[in-house]
């Protein structure tokens, strides 16, 4: 028999199949990669999308979901997976190839979905993005990926504790090193609570509704929901949380703002502000960093419960669009103004209570937007330093004598919490003076809210946002 007899036969080309779910994860990906974008506000339009042209039903919905967020939450870890598995540093690893990869790593490593399936679809989701030649490439690597479990190469990839403990933490629990530093510093203890907190930030959040009083209400909530849809929230009186898989959206109340999504740790610190104990007039509020509008929605309807007025200030104007949109139907007076907390378009001393939510690092609420970990820098909270105290500051001018500030940030890391704190009140450059409220009673019910007279939620410990929260009463 002749050589060329031997020879098996060419396969005909097969095109690769297009799958939506994976190529709907594939896009969002690259939209976080590529423009910066959150991921929580590029999915949802893409979904949205994909259920008009009747490509997706809701399990395609949930599986896209975990296969962006999961990807972006493990990103570290698949990183330093990839890394033992390629020829090359990743840094010289196409964006576009190794986004693949990391999806393909979390299919294998941190889904139920079998080994088969999860490297064929990779591949072929190579195939109609990437091309025929680089989806060979990506099939060797998620085959080397495939012949251990996490567990086996965490063994493999992450330093031992004992030599390099938040190394070991950071490649483990897919965080960078920085920010497992600052974190431990700002929860204090040893290991189990550090991994605790780590563990956490890497679990999907609850959605959690609030039902603005005067408006609606928990019980209205619940029983649109249902017994299977919904459950009374734990530490808010007006909380609801959504069994996995609700749509906040489908509910009347949601559309038509009397009700909205936030989280229990915000509605708690707006309850604490409003809760402060004040002694004479109440009647005018401030939130002084209004957007995009969440915090102004419940304050307005407490202030209106007592018929006081919120003003709500927004320096962007976009954002203070949402901050109307928001307050819109409130049942008491409000006006909601576009100016620049540091410099104040209002008198000093005319407000009872004032809340000011700073801009900050967001590290308290990596559950939620996982890809800021790695986009933050140490060098950020310099950048975010002297506007944190500079609210502060004009949030106590702008507050009569005897009336109650809340400084808030949704930050633990403790140069946006207690460091600012302490610098404005020792700072003695002539601004107002002021002394700590304790605010611990001001939330009822609420566990492990540490030594006062601040506060600092936490994500393992409360199942909200890392929220922090100090209440001041200006004194002179």
């Amino acid at each position: 028999m002749s050589q060329q007899s031997r020879r098996r036969p060419s396969q005909p080309y097969r095109p690769p199949k297009k799958d939506p779910v994976r190529i709907l994860a594939f896009d969002a990906l690259r939209a976080v990669d590529e423009r910066d974008a959150y991921a929580n506000l590029v999915l949802p339009p893409l979904l949205r999308r994909a259920r008009e042209q009747g490509d997706f039903d809701s399990r395609d919905a949930a599986l896209a979901t975990e296969l962006v967020y999961g990807t972006l939450r493990r990103q570290g870890t698949y990183d330093a997976i990839i890394a033992e598995c390629v020829d090359r540093p990743l840094r010289e690893v196409d964006p576009p190839v190794l986004d693949v990869l990391s999806l393909g790593a979390h299919q294998l490593l941190g889904t139920r979905i079998p080994t088969h399936a999860a490297v064929s679809a990779s591949v072929e989701l190579a195939r109609v993005v990437l091309g025929d030649g680089r989806a060979k490439f990506v099939n060797a690597v998620l085959r080397r990926i495939s012949q251990h479990d996490l567990d086996g190469w965490l063994e493999r990839v992450a330093p031992p504790y004992d030599e390099d403990p938040e190394d070991h933490l950071a490649v483990v629990h897919s965080h960078p090193r920085w920010v497992v530093s600052a974190l431990w510093d700002a929860l204090g203890g040893g290991r189990a609570g550090i991994e605790d907190l780590l563990e956490a930030d890497n679990e999907r959040p609850e959605v959690t509704l609030v039902a603005r009083p005067g408006r609606s209400s928990t019980g209205e909530l619940l029983d649109l929901l249902g017994e299977e849809g919904g459950l009374p929230g734990r530490w808010s009186p007006y909380a609801v949380r959504l069994a996995e898989g609700g749509e906040p959206g489908a509910l009347d109340p949601v559309r038509e703002g009397r009700a909205g999504v936030q989280d229990e740790g915000s509605q708690l610190v707006a309850i604490a502000l409003a809760g402060a104990p004040l002694e004479g007039r109440d009647e005018r509020w401030l939130d002084g960093c209004a957007g995009p509008g969440g915090k102004a929605a419940l304050l307005g309807a407490l202030a209106a419960g007592r018929g006081a007025a919120l003003v709500a200030a927004e320096k962007q104007p976009h954002r203070a669009r949402l901050v109307e949109r928001a307050l819109a139907g409130n049942p008491g007076p409000y006006q909601v103004v576009t100016a620049d907390g540091t410099r104040p378009a209002w008198r000093p001393g005319t407000f009872d209570r004032v809340l000011v939510d700073v801009p900050c690092s967001g590290l308290g609420a990596l559950r939620r937007r996982p890809e800021a970990r790695w986009r933050r820098r140490p060098e950020d909270l310099d950048g975010f330093a002297p506007l944190q105290r500079a609210l502060l500051r004009e949030a106590l001018e702008s507050v009569r004598v005897g009336g109650v500030v809340g400084y808030a940030t949704c930050s633990p890391h403790l140069a946006e919490t207690r460091a600012v704190v302490d610098d404005v009140l020792e700072a003695g450059d002539g601004s107002a003076g002021a002394e700590w409220i304790d605010a611990r009673p001001l939330m009822p019910g609420v566990p492990a809210l540490g030594d006062g007279p601040d506060v600092q939620l936490w994500p393992h410990l409360h199942g909200t946002d890392a929220m922090y929260l100090a209440l001041l009463r200006r004194t002179a």
